[in-house]
């Protein structure tokens, strides 16, 4: 009581008054219940009011915390009691100061089959040459595509924003984390929950611990280090790529929540996100090993499951798309929502087999989830700002679709070469592209020749897609993926080869029969 009339006393004789460092953001969402953030220049009171309307009517409190050693406060309010995928209005007190009225919509259950969309975006740490760029992104971007898009407000059509890492600069640096990272994201924040990891720049700061308030579901000893949260039918991972957190605890924590994953049959689809890539065609120096241990034990799961899986990840300041060979995996770099653009030919570069897209441009990811009974389904599309050079406004420049469960291709016919071909380099031939399924189209094809016709190791071994940007331009323009040239044979010898077709759902057909074939002396 003492401070607060100090601080009433000191308000009249000085004019200090209170404001807002930190509007109103969401946290930690479920069915029934919402965590309610925000940060002031001083005060203790938390107060949130809400209601099915602007009317409000109901009022609980929470707590406030110490930020950085001054009179600074977080504020956190968690409201309970909630109905699901239910729309809310809300506003947040403390003391004089008292924020607009928002609104934010609950998470279904599972079992209510409600589709939704998902922001992913990263690296919008600031590029001093483009300090505006997170800014623009957001309400340019996510906002106007939002808009443009779909009828009704912003928590109609958003879910969550995932965020995988390097969300300012310097995450010891107090002051970004207001005028950086908070105040371009308000507008978003205040509707729906944001969902980050730690990149390399957080730099494992108290900070991003006090302003978040994420699930504490992992292992204790690291909380909020890594964790899950759910919505609807789809169980979205954050991990912890760091230097110092690429340990075993994390990955037997991953391992027991996949074991558990694979049991829950309310679960349809896995996301994780984490910072670093395993590869990276714009970076290499950014490539993580660790980063391939999770990738691992998510195709394992995928395999095991058939639950279609993703991880997304940034530190490589572009846009890139892949997915895994024999996996309904796919591989996204979600950049860069803000930092400097890792260009073409400014470092050491190298076009990977699992990338079909990599775009050196600003923009973000929109993941659309339709828990369809039948077969539920995800779509990932690329909504691209471009870059300095070439501006876009909203462009989608990468779209795929995957099922849970989909039609696989009709096995292909080895057409030639059989028998004795006369090179060394000989052309192989398979049938056209064949599937039950209407809208399927020839999206790879793998071909594998091997000294032995049960292909335990292969001497040539060939996957490629219909289409592969790299460097700007389609390296794979013109390939029906049809025919392969077949490299490392030697004379006198006996080989046998095979090919296997996949849609763009990621649907692998069957091996086609085995040819044998013999090169001259």
């Amino acid at each position: 009581m003492k401070k607060i009339i100090i601080l009433a006393l000191f308000t009249c004789i000085f004019g200090y008054s209170q404001e807002f460092y930190v509007k109103p953001y969401l946290q930690d969402a479920t069915p029934n219940s919402i965590k309610i953030m925000w940060e002031t220049n001083f005060g203790e009171e938390s107060f949130v009011e809400w209601g099915v309307t602007k009317k409000l009517g109901k009022k609980v409190s929470g707590k406030a915390f110490d930020i950085n050693f001054t009179e600074a406060r977080v504020h956190e309010v968690l409201i309970e009691g909630l109905q699901k995928f239910t729309t809310y209005y809300y506003r947040v007190k403390t003391g004089t100061l008292v924020s607009d009225i928002y609104t934010f919509k609950t998470p279904p259950f599972a079992s209510d089959d409600k589709a939704f969309n998902i922001v992913a975006m990263s690296d919008m740490q600031i590029d001093r040459r483009n300090p505006n760029k997170f800014t623009e992104i957001i309400q340019d971007g996510v906002l106007s595509y939002l808009s443009d898009e779909f009828e009704g407000g912003v928590p109609d059509n958003l879910a969550l924003v995932m965020i995988p890492g390097d969300l300012v600069s310097s995450g010891s640096e107090y002051d970004q984390w207001q005028h950086d990272f908070f105040r371009p994201i308000q507008p978003l924040g205040s509707q729906v929950p944001v969902y980050p990891v730690l990149g390399n720049h957080e730099r494992n700061s108290v900070f991003y611990f006090k302003y978040f308030s994420l699930p504490e579901n992992g292992t204790p000893a690291f909380a909020e280090h890594w964790y899950y949260k759910d919505y609807g039918n789809t169980r979205i991972i954050g991990l912890n790529s760091n230097e110092g957190y690429r340990i075993k605890d994390q990955l037997r924590w991953l391992d027991s929540l996949l074991v558990r994953t694979a049991e829950n049959d309310d679960i349809d689809f896995v996301f994780a996100q984490l910072h670093h890539p395993h590869k990276s065609e714009l970076w290499l120096r950014g490539e993580e090993d660790y980063t391939g241990e999770v990738v691992k034990r998510l195709e394992n799961f995928t395999n095991k499951t058939g639950k279609p899986s993703i991880h997304f990840f940034g530190h490589t300041h572009g846009y890139s798309r892949g997915q895994s060979q024999n996996h309904k995996h796919l591989w996204i770099n979600v950049a860069t929502a803000g930092g400097r653009i890792d260009e073409w030919g400014a470092y050491a570069q190298k076009n990977y087999d699992e990338f079909t897209v990599t775009q050196a441009k600003y923009g973000f990811v929109m993941v659309a989830v339709d828990p369809n009974d039948g077969n539920p389904k995800f779509t990932v599309k690329r909504v691209s700002r471009g870059n300095e050079l070439n501006p876009e406004n909203n462009v989608i420049t990468d779209s795929i679709t995957i099922y849970k469960n989909a039609i696989n291709p009709e096995k292909p016919m080895a057409v030639s070469p059989k028998g004795k071909v006369d090179t060394l380099k000989p052309l192989l031939t398979a049938s056209v592209f064949k599937s039950d399924n209407d809208q399927a189209f020839h999206a790879a094809s793998q071909w594998q020749v091997s000294e032995s016709d049960d292909f335990e190791k292969t001497i040539f071994n060939s996957w490629k897609q219909f289409e592969d940007w790299y460097y700007d331009q389609n390296l794979q323009k013109g390939d029906d993926l049809k025919d392969e040239i077949a490299l490392n044979l030697k004379p006198g010898k006996t080989y046998y080869w095979r090919v296997r077709y996949r849609d763009q759902f990621l649907q692998w057909s069957e091996w086609s029969e085995v040819i044998k074939i013999s090169t001259e002396k």
